[in-house]
């Protein structure tokens, strides 16, 4: 850890780096260990503890190459998002599932897993590096700058911490990279192949991310299938209790099982691929979202799926 004094004079007291492990943030902690950018006191992975064992793969990869470069890597929490959400016991954990209601109307479920399970643990491990756990108040000026992987072609997700103690940048975005170029740089220094960083049962997975977990992480594929099943009309809680939802909760948009999902369409023919629109529910089904990343959740607006009277 630096040695650098925590005062509010001039400029962040630490620097740290919000490590997801996937393209981005990969990207961003290699051009600190090589001095293209700043170098960062500590990055922070904060582990939802159901993560593609690719990522956690590539997350020890990355702790062992930053450690030669003075850069530590450390692991934050705020439990294991899958065991919480089917445990009676705890809390329901409120992810964005996709609701069929009983009129046949769709929507989200309320959205809050990536402020519990991500925003939540760097906010608490920033206070730390301070000096200043809750809830003790963290003395005006003095701040943490922090690194988030957005680049130029996610733009629009580059956002504020929400507060005084916490400031992102985006050193991508400065340098003016896109995804493509980040993966070419990651292939130049030995790490193609890095995998976006997700929940293994993110329901904003598209019909790509479905099929590459299908295809590449078979536990993974049966731990999502299993979870799917589990969630079908809510929190064990409150089935146990005699309140399930009137609706049903899937992980995939179609509102289908996700076992019974055909992720392998036929290609369209060549007589009709030229007339074929590429609307925004195309690329959403075809193709799949940006990687989950803190304070940059790639989901909609939620809507609240109605209980039982």
């Amino acid at each position: 850890m630096s040695s650098r004094t925590l005062t509010s004079d001039s400029g962040p007291a630490l620097r740290c780096l919000s490590l997801g492990a996937g393209v981005q943030s990969t990207t961003v902690l290699l051009l600190a260990c090589e001095g293209v950018i700043p170098r960062f006191d500590v990055a922070l992975f904060a582990d939802t503890g159901w993560e593609p064992k690719q990522v956690y793969a590539n997350l020890a990869r990355l702790r062992d190459h930053a450690a030669k470069y003075g850069i530590p890597v450390r692991t934050v929490s705020a439990g294991n998002i899958r065991d919480d959400a089917l445990d009676p016991d705890h809390r329901f954990v409120s992810m964005p599932l996709h609701t069929l209601n009983p009129d046949g109307s769709r929507g989200l479920a309320r959205r809050q897993c990536t402020a519990e399970y991500k925003i939540s643990p760097l906010k608490k491990a920033a206070r730390e590096l301070l000096g200043y756990p809750h809830p003790r108040r963290v003395p005006r000026g003095l701040y943490i700058e922090q690194a988030i992987g957005i680049s130029t072609d996610e733009f629009a997700r580059a956002k504020d911490s929400g507060v005084k103690y916490l400031r992102n940048v985006f050193p991508l975005i400065e340098l003016g990279w896109d995804r493509t170029r980040c993966v070419e740089y990651l292939a130049e220094r030995g790490f193609a192949g890095t995998v976006k960083s997700a929940c293994v049962g993110c329901p904003f997975h598209g019909r790509a991310g479905w099929k590459w977990l299908r295809d590449n992480d078979p536990d993974g594929w049966a731990e999502a299938v299993e979870f799917d099943k589990a969630i079908r009309h809510g929190h064990p809680r409150a089935t146990a209790q005699g309140q399930p939802l009137r609706g049903q909760y899937f992980l995939h948009r179609s509102c289908q099982p996700l076992d019974q999902v055909d992720l392998d369409p036929p290609a369209p023919s060549p007589a009709k691929r030229h007339l074929r629109l590429i609307t925004a529910s195309t690329v959403e089904e075809d193709g799949d979202p940006d990687g989950c990343s803190p304070w940059s959740c790639r989901s909609g607006e939620a809507v609240d799926h109605p209980r039982a009277a």
